[in-house]
Protein backbone atom coordinates (compact mmCIF):
# COMPACT_ATOMS: atom_id res chain seq x y z
CA UNK A 1 0.00 0.00 0.00
CA UNK A 2 1.21 3.34 -0.68
CA UNK A 3 -0.70 6.09 0.89
CA UNK A 4 0.06 10.10 0.34
CA UNK A 5 -1.51 12.00 3.38
CA UNK A 6 -2.44 15.62 3.06
CA UNK A 7 -3.46 17.83 5.67
CA UNK A 8 -6.01 20.45 4.52
CA UNK A 9 -7.30 23.17 5.33
CA UNK A 10 -10.24 22.81 2.81
CA UNK A 11 -11.12 19.50 0.43
CA UNK A 12 -13.37 19.65 -2.39
CA UNK A 13 -14.22 17.64 -5.14
CA UNK A 14 -16.73 17.49 -7.75
CA UNK A 15 -16.89 13.77 -10.06
CA UNK A 16 -15.21 14.58 -13.62
CA UNK A 17 -15.27 11.29 -15.56
CA UNK A 18 -16.53 7.42 -14.59
CA UNK A 19 -13.67 5.33 -15.16
CA UNK A 20 -15.72 2.17 -13.56
CA UNK A 21 -18.87 0.67 -15.44
CA UNK A 22 -19.93 -0.56 -11.99
CA UNK A 23 -19.57 2.84 -9.99
CA UNK A 24 -22.60 4.12 -8.82
CA UNK A 25 -23.99 7.37 -8.70
CA UNK A 26 -21.25 10.02 -7.48
CA UNK A 27 -21.89 13.27 -5.58
CA UNK A 28 -19.52 16.94 -5.13
CA UNK A 29 -18.03 16.78 -1.73
CA UNK A 30 -16.82 19.87 0.68
CA UNK A 31 -14.98 19.86 4.07
CA UNK A 32 -12.39 21.78 5.91
CA UNK A 33 -9.87 20.91 8.25
CA UNK A 34 -9.53 17.11 7.04
CA UNK A 35 -7.35 14.74 6.59
CA UNK A 36 -7.16 12.74 3.32
CA UNK A 37 -5.55 9.49 2.20
CA UNK A 38 -4.57 8.96 -1.38
CA UNK A 39 -4.45 5.27 -1.28
CA UNK A 40 -3.20 3.25 -3.74
CA UNK A 41 -3.94 -0.50 -2.68
CA UNK A 42 -1.44 -3.01 -3.87
CA UNK A 43 -2.51 -6.52 -4.74
CA UNK A 44 -0.26 -8.12 -1.83
CA UNK A 45 -2.59 -5.96 0.44
CA UNK A 46 -5.37 -7.96 0.13
CA UNK A 47 -4.19 -10.99 1.44
CA UNK A 48 -5.42 -12.03 4.93
CA UNK A 49 -2.21 -11.52 6.31
CA UNK A 50 -1.73 -7.70 5.47
CA UNK A 51 -0.97 -5.44 8.02
CA UNK A 52 -1.80 -2.59 5.25
CA UNK A 53 -5.08 -1.59 6.26
CA UNK A 54 -4.45 -1.31 9.62
CA UNK A 55 -1.53 0.78 9.22
CA UNK A 56 -3.61 2.88 7.08
CA UNK A 57 -6.03 3.38 9.73
CA UNK A 58 -3.49 4.15 12.53
CA UNK A 59 -0.95 6.73 10.14
CA UNK A 60 -4.76 8.16 9.48
CA UNK A 61 -5.14 8.75 12.96
CA UNK A 62 -1.92 9.95 13.77
CA UNK A 63 -2.19 12.90 11.54
CA UNK A 64 -5.68 13.75 12.45
CA UNK A 65 -4.83 14.02 15.95
CA UNK A 66 -1.45 15.91 15.21
CA UNK A 67 -3.75 18.68 13.09
CA UNK A 68 -6.42 18.35 15.96
CA UNK A 69 -9.61 16.92 13.21
CA UNK A 70 -11.43 14.42 13.32
CA UNK A 71 -12.58 14.47 9.80
CA UNK A 72 -10.56 11.92 7.54
CA UNK A 73 -11.41 11.73 3.84
CA UNK A 74 -10.52 8.01 2.07
CA UNK A 75 -9.89 8.63 -1.27
CA UNK A 76 -8.83 5.57 -4.03
CA UNK A 77 -6.04 6.46 -6.39
CA UNK A 78 -4.10 4.04 -7.74
CA UNK A 79 -1.36 6.27 -9.43
CA UNK A 80 1.31 5.96 -6.82
CA UNK A 81 2.58 2.32 -8.40
CA UNK A 82 2.67 -0.06 -10.98
CA UNK A 83 0.72 -3.06 -9.10
CA UNK A 84 -2.80 -2.61 -8.16
CA UNK A 85 -5.43 -4.83 -6.59
CA UNK A 86 -8.71 -5.48 -8.50
CA UNK A 87 -10.94 -2.77 -7.63
CA UNK A 88 -13.49 -4.28 -5.93
CA UNK A 89 -11.17 -5.54 -3.73
CA UNK A 90 -9.54 -2.14 -3.24
CA UNK A 91 -12.48 -0.73 -2.55
CA UNK A 92 -13.93 -3.03 -0.11
CA UNK A 93 -10.47 -2.23 1.84
CA UNK A 94 -11.35 1.38 1.87
CA UNK A 95 -14.75 0.89 2.98
CA UNK A 96 -13.43 -1.53 6.31
CA UNK A 97 -10.96 0.71 6.68
CA UNK A 98 -13.76 4.00 7.21
CA UNK A 99 -16.04 1.44 9.45
CA UNK A 100 -12.80 1.48 11.72
CA UNK A 101 -12.14 4.99 11.55
CA UNK A 102 -15.93 5.54 12.40
CA UNK A 103 -15.75 2.96 15.23
CA UNK A 104 -12.70 5.43 16.59
CA UNK A 105 -15.04 8.20 16.72
CA UNK A 106 -13.65 10.01 13.48
CA UNK A 107 -15.77 11.94 10.67
CA UNK A 108 -15.08 9.81 7.57
CA UNK A 109 -16.19 10.67 3.89
CA UNK A 110 -15.01 8.05 0.66
CA UNK A 111 -14.89 10.24 -2.72
CA UNK A 112 -16.50 8.82 -5.15
CA UNK A 113 -15.03 5.40 -6.02
CA UNK A 114 -14.36 4.56 -10.10
CA UNK A 115 -14.32 8.21 -11.11
CA UNK A 116 -12.03 11.05 -11.90
CA UNK A 117 -12.59 13.99 -10.18
CA UNK A 118 -11.67 17.94 -9.99
CA UNK A 119 -10.18 18.53 -6.91
CA UNK A 120 -10.15 22.01 -4.68
CA UNK A 121 -7.69 21.31 -1.98
CA UNK A 122 -6.04 24.12 0.01
CA UNK A 123 -3.09 22.62 2.41
CA UNK A 124 -0.88 24.70 4.35
CA UNK A 125 2.99 24.93 3.30
CA UNK A 126 3.81 22.81 6.81
CA UNK A 127 5.96 19.74 7.41
CA UNK A 128 2.97 17.59 8.30
CA UNK A 129 0.72 18.84 5.43
CA UNK A 130 2.01 15.85 3.37
CA UNK A 131 3.24 12.72 4.21
CA UNK A 132 4.00 9.65 1.89
CA UNK A 133 3.74 6.17 3.29
CA UNK A 134 4.57 3.00 1.76
CA UNK A 135 3.54 -0.39 3.78
CA UNK A 136 5.01 -3.67 2.29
Amino acid sequence: MRILFWYCDHIGWQPAMKTLEDAGEAAPGSYPMAVAAFVHVESADIRPASKAETKLVKNAKWLARKWDTSQIILHSFTHLGEDKAEAGEARELLRRAGERLVQAGYQVAHTPYGYYLDLDIKAPGHPLARIFKHFD
